[in-house]
């Protein structure tokens, strides 16, 4: 004898929480793209080589500014 309606109703819907439930399962697992700490950690070097350059170079800036002045003046 078949399944009456109700019955094979429940049954998908029951299916249809399994494949949820499964899919919730694995959506923290999932590992595309970047996090915010792998963009902190980035932008953190790019701060420190700017800074880095900046103060290897902080004379020569400095002359540079101070030749330009000189012709303004």
């Amino acid at each position: 004898m078949p399944p009456s309606p109700d019955v094979s109703t429940a049954m998908k819907e029951v299916n249809e929480v399994q494949i949820l439930r499964r899919q919730l399962a694995q959506f923290p697992r999932r590992e595309e793209g970047q996090t915010m700490a792998e963009y902190g950690v980035v932008l953190a070097v790019i701060t420190v080589a700017v800074f880095g350059a900046l103060a290897l170079l902080s004379g020569n800036i400095v002359n540079a500014i101070s030749r330009v002045a000189g012709y303004i003046t």
